[in-house]
């Protein structure tokens, strides 16, 4: 078996899926806590998801123990008093996903640090997440939200809508150990924060993406996109995501490397670059290439130099030209900043 995941969730008034919180999802899980699973919810192969009541949790717990796996027994344990719906998600393979169940799972194993980004198939993924209301009382979709907000006015309540999303944030599925947030509402599910990363206020971490370890983060980082550890993102900065006009480019940025403050890149960094405060470089940009003089080599395009290693990416204040030389000086992590309980 590839994954598997048992957990509640939400649904809306027709029983349709909004949402569902998978604890200790399961990466390459062992014969036996698969074949406990399998035979207590009558699962048949293939990829499937499987719904049940809580008066199955108890049963469904004490084969997870005995097939070795006492942190998700004790997790599935605690469902027997669920007055939420329980599904349990099983993928015979890393397939396209066919359900919200599947994709919620998928987003999660991310977000646990169980695959790296880019390392499941979520083709299609859009197409079957509905958009909710993500609220003061958990989920709730668009078209029961007045209704529901009505009648807790009635009841002498509030609902507070936090956002209107396909994704919701991070922190309400796991929090990752030995991480900083400082505004939890820019990290979605399905991001990757890699351990020794903080992420400052204005810092953003979409879906599939994220950083693989140390870093400090207060740009952006889009869908898709990969950060070496001992990298940092300064304020503003941006990195240009398959979403926000990549293409089908990979971009990612290499280890020990550092985006300044206001800048951005279209293009894959390798280790040890820096890119410019205020500098945008994308594959189309025209950059001149500097030897140790500083005289200009060649002119050659941004993907030209996509993953070298070693490069600085500056702007020449006098003649506004972009250019490129060996980034021969060493960046330095605060180690304070870093430091993560």
């Amino acid at each position: 078996m590839y994954a598997l995941g048992i957990g509640v969730g939400t649904q809306n008034s027709k029983g349709e899926w909004l949402e569902v919180m998978f604890p200790q999802p399961q990466l390459a899980p062992s014969e036996a806590l698969g074949k406990a699973v399998a035979e207590q919810l009558g699962y048949e192969g293939g990829n499937a998801t499987i719904e049940f009541t809580s008066d199955k949790a108890a049963a469904l717990a004490d084969s997870i123990k005995a097939a070795g796996n006492e942190a998700l027994a004790a997790s599935v344990a605690a469902m027997a008093n669920s007055k939420r719906p329980l599904l349990a998600v099983l993928l015979a393979a890393d397939e396209a996903p066919a359900s919200v169940g599947e994709v919620y799972l998928k987003l999660q194993l991310i977000s646990h640090r169980l695959v790296q980004p880019h390392g499941l198939k979520l083709d299609g993924m859009f197409g079957l997440l509905p958009n909710v209301a993500w609220t003061s009382e958990g989920a709730i979709a668009i078209d029961e939200l007045e209704a529901r907000q009505l009648q807790a006015r009635i009841e002498g309540r509030t609902i507070s809508v936090d956002c209107v999303d396909k994704f919701p944030k991070m922190t309400d599925y796991v929090v990752p150990a030995g991480v900083r947030i400082a505004d939890t509402a820019r990290i979605r599910l399905g991001a990757h924060i890699g351990e020794g990363t903080t992420v400052m206020h204005e810092g953003f971490v979409n879906f599939n993406a994220g950083t693989l370890g140390t870093s400090m983060v207060e740009g952006r980082i889009s869908a898709g996109v990969v950060v070496g550890k001992g990298s940092d993102l300064g304020g503003g900065c941006s990195t240009m995501g398959t979403l926000s006009g990549g293409g089908n480019i990979v971009i990612s940025v290499g280890e020990e490397s550092l985006i300044g403050a206001n800048a951005g890149i279209g293009i894959p960094l390798g280790d040890r670059c820096i890119v410019e405060s205020g500098l945008y470089v994308t594959a189309g940009t025209k950059i001149a290439l500097l030897d140790d003089q500083k005289n200009v080599v060649e002119h050659v395009k941004g993907r030209d130099l996509a993953g070298k290693h070693d490069l600085l990416f500056r702007r020449n204040s006098v003649s506004g030209a972009v250019e490129c030389l060996t980034n021969k000086s060493a960046i330095a992590l605060n180690d304070e900043l870093h430091s993560n309980n």
